[in-house]
């Protein structure tokens, strides 16, 4: 069973930035669709942004010009880059395949605060 660990969240001033991590244990990872999803309290989990194997990218219109998804496949490790941060990025950060797989990790709690 495929599992993800994410890292690099934190509190932040709005305006900052910070820089998300998720490693995925799984020896395919070079060729799944991986996204980055959050969840803020009491609001569903929603995708911020995916990335093909290929390294193809989308992100939702909220995050748009300032969100950046990136991976390295040598590293089964996929990227956030998070600039411009505003208080209502504030969530909890996962990584999964873009079809979601069964098993979550912990996330990585982002606070946008001043």
């Amino acid at each position: 069973q495929v599992q993800f660990v994410e890292s690099g969240g934190g509190l932040v001033q709005p305006g900052g930035s910070l820089r998300l991590s998720c490693v995925a244990s799984t020896n395919i990872f070079s060729i799944i669709t991986m996204g980055w999803y959050r969840q803020a309290p009491g609001k569903q989990r929603e995708l911020v942004a995916h990335i093909t194997g290929g390294g193809s990218t989308n992100v939702a219109d909220s995050v748009k010009g300032r969100f950046t998804i990136s991976r390295d496949n040598a590293k089964n490790t996929v990227y956030l880059q998070m600039n411009s941060l505003k208080p209502e990025d504030t969530a909890n950060y996962y990584c999964n395949s873009y079809v979601p797989a069964d098993s979550w990790g912990q996330g990585t709690q982002v606070t946008v605060s001043s």
